[in-house]
């Protein structure tokens, strides 16, 4: 009997089961149109199904792929196979799928070969339709996720985002055209863990304090010199610009405090960060400590010439929470950051 044979004889096979309330229901429900696609569809009219048939088992997938490798491959050995999973198995699927959908879904022909029957071929059909789209959905959404496309909100240092950062991101922006910055120009260590931002670079090795979902990568050296406005005449002999006191434990801080300075040697003005510090070495106050990798691009600060002395350097690393670490975006950005600080 076909399907459209069996669809046909349905309501009136299954409407004697029901009180007369019912069939009045029945009768008064609209028409139901379905796709013309296959000659199982046809014009039906809706009716109260019995409890018994109420509840259709849900389809699943991995069954629907069962009977398309059986289709294709003629045997349960040849379905198991594809499938990666043992015979045993493969049979159990096409049971569990045939009882939910109440008909056979394959047949041997004359050779023994499993080949689907008319409600097979139909299965087939959709499932076909559904590996398809699945597929589709796979290949999209990988190249969404190896695309860097989106928004990146990256924290560091004021003087990273505002004199390095921005300054760098034209090259970055046009290799990504679908990508976007957010920079969080800021002295304390945002919480990635509570996504306060994608990305942070810190100018220290990070601790366990960090947490342990966060992956961390070293990125680079950062190098210290000493700088003052090009113009200024006799720059050895100006007073050193420091930190506050509250800052006194950054190793450039320490560093300067180390120069046994006596307080005719420092100037009197301290700030709280380095950008500070390009302020007011600018403003002819003074000399400081500054990252080369800054200073050096800077036409109107000059590095002063420190023969003898270890100057200060800081490893820069990048953190970043690591369900976020397999996104093009976030690739793209750890890339063009290791290239801003590979010379340090």
């Amino acid at each position: 009997m076909s399907p459209r044979q069996v669809l046909r004889k349905r309501p009136a096979a299954t409407a004697r089961g029901h009180s007369r309330t019912e069939r009045r229901q029945a009768s008064s429900l609209p028409s139901i149109h379905l796709p013309q696609a296959s000659p199982a569809f046809i014009l039906v009219r809706a009716v109260v199904l019995p409890r018994r048939h109420a509840r259709m088992q849900a389809l699943d997938w991995n069954d629907l792929r069962v009977v398309l490798a059986l289709a294709r491959g003629g045997s349960h050995a040849a379905a198991a196979r594809e499938l990666r999973v043992d015979p045993t198995t493969v049979g159990r699927r096409l049971a569990q799928l045939e009882a939910a959908l109440g008909a056979a879904l394959l047949t041997r022909d004359a050779r023994g070969a499993l080949v689907p029957t008319e409600a097979g071929e139909l299965v087939c059909a959709r499932a076909e339709l559904v590996e398809t789209a699945i597929g589709d959905l796979k290949a999209r959404l990988g190249e969404t996720v190896a695309e860097a496309t989106g928004t990146v909100r990256i924290t560091a240092v004021p003087v990273l985002v505002n004199q390095l950062f921005i300054a760098a991101s034209p090259s970055l922006l046009s290799r990504h055209p679908k990508l976007r910055l957010e920079f969080v120009a800021d002295t304390r260590d945002l919480n990635l863990t509570r996504r306060d931002a994608d990305v942070a670079i810190r100018l220290a090795r990070p601790g366990p304090e960090t947490g342990s979902r966060l992956l961390a990568r070293r990125l680079g050296t950062l190098r210290y010199g000493v700088y003052a406005a090009w113009q200024v005449r006799d720059p050895d002999r100006l007073p050193w610009i420091t930190y506050e006191p509250g800052m006194a434990d950054l190793p450039q801080a320490s560093w300067i405090a180390g120069r046994g300075l006596l307080p005719d040697d420092t100037a009197r003005v301290a700030v709280n960060d380095a950008e500070g510090l390009l302020s007011a070495i600018r403003a002819g106050l003074g000399r400081t400590l500054l990252p080369c990798l800054i200073a050096d691009a800077l036409p109107d600060l000059c590095q002063l010439p420190a023969a003898g002395v270890q100057l200060p350097e800081r490893e820069i690393w990048m953190l970043t929470h690591q369900d976020l670490a397999h996104l093009g975006r976030i690739k793209a950005i750890g890339a063009w950051l290791g290239g801003l600080f590979e010379d340090g």
